[in-house]
């Protein structure tokens, strides 16, 4: 014999029920069952509101009528022809009893409108089903009796292969109509199986058994696979819903173990309540609550299936409330479980932080890298991710793992053709074409984390197909890197635009060559030809120190940099003032440094000319909003003096300063910080890789 109890969500409406159906066919397969059901949900309620309204009045017809309506929807849709009209016939003469019946016996007929429509169509499929009335059968608070009661009333059917039971329901000794207690048709398929000495006893429910903490409460609750009946009786005792404390004891005193199983998601296998032995050491089972609103208190009650280190479980349990914020009103120990009471306001806080600590760890993810680029910053990325790979692992539950790192030409290309959905394809190169494999690596599924301005800065149409194609395939493109290196800048004015600020302008040193250059020969002794030779000897400046000079560095991230304001910048709309001339371009690299020599006297009048006015020269990249340019914006890069009062006049060697203003703030965002560097660029790579 196995015993099968169905709640009220499980047989809520006649899709519900021909799961149930379903469930029981297959369990009668195996041995004879006992199914014992709830009313279906929300009628037991109805009823005791049913009760409360003054017998005569239109409002409790009305009530009677809904409640019926409710049945008859299930009957209609479950039965035809002369079987609905015999089942509907049933429930009727039922209906008309609840009518006429006392206010205190009213709440009982919820589970005897269920049954009686599952007794009816288990037999119309087949099935030798008999319904037992456990209204006589079950006498409270009389476990003998009822055992006898039970267990005879099935030897007298050898025949019946279900025997259908209405759960909550029972009779006082003296015959008087009552029930178990709201939860307590788990009870009565627990008196059931103890009668019946059951091979089984399952409860079904609409959660996929009993869990670690209400996943109502705590969203990273799971499901506990198997428990000792000790700890299921002291998780319900203490606030768990899924089992009525009082059904342990039958079970447990008659060693059937019990199955908490989802009606909606049958294969799971749920939690076994059984006689385990009890481990060395406890293992923690789940943390539940009881909320006391007059006192304004909640009981916390952490459960463990064996014998704890009490002292130290409440020295973590108030270390992981106080890490949240929330001082404890009193923790103590039972030697198994953990009480602390906190207030009511801050409960729900308080167990998900206990549950944090007790049953949660990061997820580890395995995150495969492929990185294209093997100079200073790709270097500086793979000796970052190999260092501090555990470190990662441990503090973000992400597993770096590089698959390979090249740079080959044709390595984009073929990471496309082979990688798997949701890799990470890095782009630490400064190539000039491989912007071109992106959108197929986007529509591929991998994703795209890039410090190659190169990369970003192209036409407008074809930086909006990127996105796209990200966006379509669920995967991500990052390249905070491209401006600023470690600075912020991109993510800081893509945020304000996503947010409907609008732009009013954004003035930006973001040429570290230049500004190197610039401030060197303020400072240090030598001509502007000596400042560019050192900076390029030092690997500073492009092989040719005339790309830095012409701006087109500065052209790149101001195109980035506007994109993401939702300025859509081509470079034809940018007017750009080299530092030098045109005359100092399209001639070899020693005649142009004999000009650049040449020059001194010119740029050394510019210098002095600044100092006159306490200005700096900084090479400003500029966009501000101008009705009569493109866009609605005017951008410009060119030579600017600034004075003490700019927020680029102290910066100094390869800093960068980005200053943006717009309608939300009256003062403007000011992001400013070193913005050269191997490591400092693979750490914001290696940030846009974790995000």
């Amino acid at each position: 014999m196995q015993v099968l109890k169905f709640g009220g969500s499980s047989v809520a409406n006649a899709t519900n029920i021909s799961r149930v159906l379903d469930i029981v066919s297959k369990a009668a397969r195996r041995d004879r069952v006992a199914l014992v059901c709830s009313a279906i949900s929300g009628c037991t309620d109805a009823l005791l509101d049913l009760a409360r309204t003054e017998r005569g009045c239109a409002e409790r017809q009305v009530m009677l009528d809904s409640l019926n309506s409710r049945h008859e929807d299930i009957i209609r849709r479950l039965f035809t022809g002369a079987e609905r009209e015999q089942v509907s016939g049933k429930v009727a003469a039922l209906f008309e009893k609840l009518a006429a019946a006392p206010e205190d016996e009213m709440v009982t007929y919820g589970e005897l409108f269920s049954t009686t429509i599952i007794a009816e169509k288990l037999r119309c499929e087949g099935f030798r089903t008999k319904w037992l009335d456990s209204r006589i059968l079950v006498i409270k608070g009389n476990q003998t009796l009822t055992y006898n009661n039970i267990s005879t009333a099935v030897a007298l059917e050898p025949e019946v292969e279900i025997f259908v039971a209405p759960g909550f329901i029972a009779s006082e000794y003296e015959g008087k109509v009552t029930t178990l207690g709201r939860g307590g048709s788990d009870f009565s398929a627990a008196l059931y199986a103890a009668a019946l000495k059951a091979s089984r006893l399952e409860i079904w429910t609409d959660v996929p058994g009993i869990m670690t903490a209400n996943p109502k409460v705590v969203p990273a609750a799971r499901t506990i696979p198997e428990m000792t009946y000790q700890a299921a009786l002291d998780m319900a005792t203490h606030g768990a819903k899924v089992l009525y404390a009082l059904t342990v004891q039958p079970a447990m005193e008659a060693g059937i173990a019990i199955h908490i199983l989802n009606t909606f998601e049958p294969e799971n296998p749920g939690t076994v309540v059984s006689a385990m032995p009890e481990p060395e050491a406890g293992e923690w089972m789940g943390v539940t609550s009881t909320d006391d609103a007059l006192q304004g208190e909640s009981l916390l009650c952490l459960v463990s299936n064996g014998r704890i280190n009490g002292e130290a479980a409440c020295a973590r349990v108030e270390d992981s409330l106080k890490k949240a914020g929330i001082k404890t009103l009193g923790c103590s120990s039972d030697g198994t479980n953990i009480y602390s009471t906190v207030r009511l306001a801050v409960a729900r806080e308080a167990l998900n932080a206990i549950h944090r600590e007790f049953f949660e760890t990061a997820p580890r993810a395995t995150l495969n890298l492929y990185i294209a680029g093997q100079g200073a910053v790709g270097t500086a990325l793979v000796d970052l991710i190999r260092t501090s790979g555990d470190r990662i692992a441990e503090r973000t539950g992400k597993i770096l793992r590089i698959e390979e790192a090249s740079s080959d030409h044709g390595f984009a290309a073929r990471v496309r053709k082979t990688a798997l959905r949701g890799s990470i394809f890095v782009d630490v190169t400064d190539s000039e074409d491989i912007w071109r494999e992106y959108e197929g690596l986007l529509r591929e599924g991998i994703n795209i984390v890039s410090s190659n301005r190169r990369a970003l800065a192209v036409p407008f149409v074809e930086y909006a197909a990127m996105h796209a194609a990200a966006q379509e395939n669920g995967v991500f493109l990052r390249y905070e890197t491209t401006v600023g290196s470690a600075l912020p800048a991109v993510e800081s004015i893509a945020a304000g635009a996503n947010t409907g600020d609008e732009l009013i302008s954004i003035e930006a040193v973001v040429s570290c060559t230049l500004n190197r250059i610039l401030t060197s020969y303020d400072n240090v002794p030598g001509s502007f030809a000596d400042i560019v030779r050192k900076a390029q000897e030092d690997g500073l400046t492009e092989p040719d120190p005339r790309i830095d000079l012409s701006g087109r560095e500065a052209l790149r991230k101001l195109l980035i940099l506007a994109r993401e304001a939702g300025v859509p910048l081509e470079e034809e709309d940018v007017e750009i003032t080299p530092v030098v001339g045109p005359e100092f371009f399209n001639i070899p690299l020693d005649e142009f440094y004999a000009r650049l020599e040449a020059a001194e006297p010119e740029f050394r009048a510019r210098e002095i000319a600044a100092d006159e006015k306490n200005c700096h020269q900084r090479f400003l990249a500029s966009l501000t909003r101008d009705s009569s340019g493109p866009h609605g914006y005017k951008a410009s890069i060119r030579l600017q003096l600034v004075d003490e009062n700019h927020p680029a006049y102290r910066i100094t060697g390869t800093e960068n300063a980005i200053i943006v203003r717009s309608a939300y703030h009256p003062y403007p965002l000011l992001i400013q910080g070193a913005g050269e560097g191997a490591i400092l660029a693979a750490a914001s790579v290696l940030n846009d890789i974790l995000k």
